[in-house]
């Protein structure tokens, strides 16, 4: 065995070179690993065309509403029509006591009758008179008498015939019927009551239900807003008769026949601030009713390049909205943008984002400004609706 008083200096320093690299082993190895980049969901931006639909109350109203009133005074005799029922254009709904009337018509025809007669005697006397005024058999005098006879005998004829068409529609209305075709509501009067009487009593309600109107009332403001951007060239309009309207019932369904947008008032309502608007809806199964409160969906105009991201991916501050890119090498970028119109889950952002932007949707907790994150592509529903190349829709709702 060799003492350490003999050792050789190279012995020495080949064995401070191998206890070195012994270290240096054991440091390493005690040493934590580097921390891998963080994963992260990103979407890449990519500019869609959007159609901008408001979503609006509004209340439902008959198509046509003619209030049925008796026009004639007299007792009411029957009731024909069934309460409720579908009724045509000139169905019987009513009869009153038309026994008066009746005898009136009569007594009209047989006024007409001597008054025809009377003119006929007076025409035949005045042709004879013209002969003998020639001949001077008689005086003018007495010729200008039956000329003016005559006519008075044609203006009572004229009078009785008027009397007799008076007759005759007063007739008429004690047979009430319907002046349009609809739904009638229930009777206002039973059998046996006097109506007329120096006034027209209403009797029934028929309404036309099929097609139906929606009145729509939308916020000047909004209005405002989307001819300001119209007028910027930032959307285009839709025609009238281009627009579509559909539309929620109260209990939230959807009804499944579109409507037509028929007039958008020109005037706001001083009182509520808010401009209305009409639609039409088919209405073949009675489904919906005059008065029911509904939401319509309608389609005001068309963003050819709009931007939409997921409502996860825009954070709110009181500073406003702000989203996480990822850039080029990998590194998170904040940054502000304006997120001020819905489409279902998601944001329409008009400012801060454009084409090829890669936003973070999902691992946000893990994405530190100015951090390296490892991207990949978000696979999530809903994700970037205009890779499917078909427009979407917008409601414009402004978030809270």
């Amino acid at each position: 065995m060799i003492s350490p008083g003999r050792l050789t200096p190279i012995a020495l320093i080949i064995t401070a070179i191998l206890l070195t690299a012994c270290l240096d082993r054991t440091a390493a190895s005690k040493a934590p690993a580097a921390t891998p980049a963080a994963d992260v969901a990103t979407l890449t931006v990519t500019p869609q065309r959007l159609a901008i639909s408001t979503e609006l109350p509004g209340r439902l109203e008959a198509a046509r509403i003619a209030q049925v009133r008796a026009r004639v005074p007299g007792i009411v005799l029957q009731r024909v029509f069934r309460e409720g029922s579908d009724v045509k254009a000139g169905d019987v709904l009513f009869r009153i006591d038309d026994a008066p009337f009746q005898a009136n018509h009569q007594s009209a025809q047989a006024a007409l009758a001597k008054a025809e007669a009377n003119l006929a005697q007076v025409s035949l006397k005045a042709q004879r008179y013209a002969a003998l005024v020639e001949t001077n058999a008689i005086s003018k005098q007495e010729y200008d008498d039956i000329s003016a006879g005559q006519k008075q005998a044609a203006a009572d004829v004229a009078t009785a015939k008027a009397a007799l068409a008076s007759a005759r529609l007063n007739l008429g209305h004690a047979t009430v019927t319907a002046p349009i075709s609809g739904r009638i509501g229930r009777a206002q009067v039973t059998e046996g009551a006097l109506v007329g009487q120096n006034e027209a009593t209403p009797l029934a309600i028929v309404q036309q239900l099929d097609p139906i109107y929606v009145n729509l009332t939308q916020s000047s403001a909004e209005v405002l807003q989307l001819r300001q951007a119209l007028a910027a060239g930032q959307i285009k309009g839709v025609g009238r008769d281009e627009a579509k309207v559909s539309l929620l019932l109260e209990d939230g369904r959807p009804y499944p026949h579109p409507g037509k947008l028929l007039f958008s008032d020109i005037s706001v309502d001083e009182s509520t601030g808010a401009v209305v608007l009409r639609a039409a809806f088919p209405n073949p199964d009675r489904l919906l009713m005059p008065g029911l409160f509904v939401r319509a969906r309608l389609e005001q105009a068309v963003s050819e390049n709009a931007i939409v991201v997921p409502q996860q991916a825009v954070q709110r501050s009181a500073d406003g909205a702000s989203v996480m890119l990822v850039d080029a090498g990998g590194k998170v970028i904040p940054r502000k943008v304006r997120a001020d119109r819905s489409q279902g889950d998601s944001w329409v952002v008009s400012e801060g984002l454009q084409a090829g932007d890669r936003v973070i949707v999902e691992g946000m907790q893990k994405a530190k400004a100015g951090t390296v994150v490892n991207a990949v592509a978000w696979t999530g529903a809903g994700s970037n609706g205009g890779a499917s190349g078909k427009p979407a829709v917008l409601q414009a709702k402004a978030p809270r």
